[in-house]
């Protein structure tokens, strides 16, 4: 009889499944220029699944067989000793059973191509449902773009083959700021053509002010802000403000910007500072791509967005208590008046 039964004892948690829970959601790293986004994506993937096979596994399911007393010899009429021993289940042991991820499911935002550098968003898990959500949204991103004066490329960056060179002296930062307020005032008429609001209503108005005035769907780019923060010639950096762009749009536009000045520029960077709700600040670099920085990260993003929505939904949340204790209130007069009205009548 060497058949034996398992072992009725609570379990400890799984602590691998209970983490790999806990990292499905939002967070964003910063992509160094030069990179594919493809291979940051690739790396991520790849630690966070080395980082989930190193948790510790929880303790082997022990089950009890009988076994043969190796100390008692057996018996005249040919039976043997047996004794109770509890033994692990040897089909659950990790040598047997392999790594048990070995693959989770990492999804990219907005992507950045692979010269450009800054905020990139990342989801695991179920976090590529949010992820769609998110961007169903119209949210804005901002650029930092690096320009020089006196060239052209091929493709606008200042790696490509030349085109041409021209004179840059005649540039002031006043000739600037006027060709970046006509190019604004232009994708400013181009949002609120694309947008589906009528401009003349108080809803315009309204989201106009919180910033939420956007194009309906897909459209082309459009540069919701733009302004110069460092013109040192022929070095200039602009700060871009932007919908539905590319960045090769953008190296397009500071090459727009050189023709309109009398001349030409070349884009030498592309970095973006914002990805909707994600900023500089959020984003882990390369050293901390790791699961527990991931994790910590797609926690504190959790956090970040639940006690926005309390924030959002305080007052509202007020005034519906406000409302329903007024019409509590006003129920229970009226009871009270019937009841005073209806016992005057008994009386009577």
């Amino acid at each position: 009889m060497r058949k034996g039964s398992r072992v009725r004892t609570a379990c400890p948690e799984d602590n691998k499944h209970l983490i790999a829970t806990k990292l499905e959601g939002l967070f964003c790293v910063y992509k160094p220029a030069g990179v594919h986004w493809k291979l940051v994506r690739d790396t991520i993937e790849t630690n966070l699944v080395k980082g989930l096979n190193d948790t510790p596994a929880p303790p082997l399911t022990h089950e009890v067989r009988f076994l043969p007393n190796p100390n008692n010899e057996p018996k005249a009429s040919g039976g043997l000793m047996l004794r109770p021993v509890s033994v692990p289940v040897l089909s659950k042991h990790p040598l047997v059973t392999g790594p048990e991820f070995q693959h989770l499911k990492v999804g990219v935002g907005h992507r950045l191509d692979a010269s450009s550098s800054g905020v990139l968003v990342l989801a695991v898990g179920n976090g590529n449902k949010v992820l769609n959500d998110l961007y169903g949204i119209q949210t804005t991103r901002d650029y930092t773009l690096e320009g020089e004066f006196g060239m052209a490329t091929h493709d606008f960056t200042h790696t490509s083959r030349v085109v041409e060179r021209s004179t840059y002296d005649h540039i002031t930062q006043e000739k600037m700021e006027r060709v970046l307020a006509m190019l604004e005032g232009a994708n400013q008429k181009a949002l609120r053509t694309y947008s589906s609001v009528d401009m003349n209503s108080q809803e315009a108005y309204e989201l106009a002010v919180k910033g939420l005035l956007g194009p309906d769907g897909k459209s082309v780019p459009i540069l919701t802000g733009l302004r110069c923060i460092r013109f040192q010639p022929p070095h200039f950096t602009l700060e871009v403000q932007c919908l539905n762009e590319t960045q090769k749009y953008l190296r397009k536009v500071v090459h727009e910007i050189g023709l309109e000045l009398r001349s030409t520029a070349v884009c030498k960077g592309v970095r973006r500072t914002r990805d909707g709700f994600f900023t500089l600040q959020d984003a882990l670099t390369r050293n901390h791509w790791s699961a527990a920085d991931v994790l910590q990260a797609v926690q504190k993003y959790s956090s970040k967005k639940n006690n926005n929505q309390k924030k959002s939904s305080g007052t509202q949340t007020d005034k519906a208590m406000l409302q329903t204790s007024e019409e509590t209130l006003a129920v229970s007069q009226e009871n009270k008046a019937d009841k005073e009205e209806t016992t005057e009548v008994q009386c009577n």
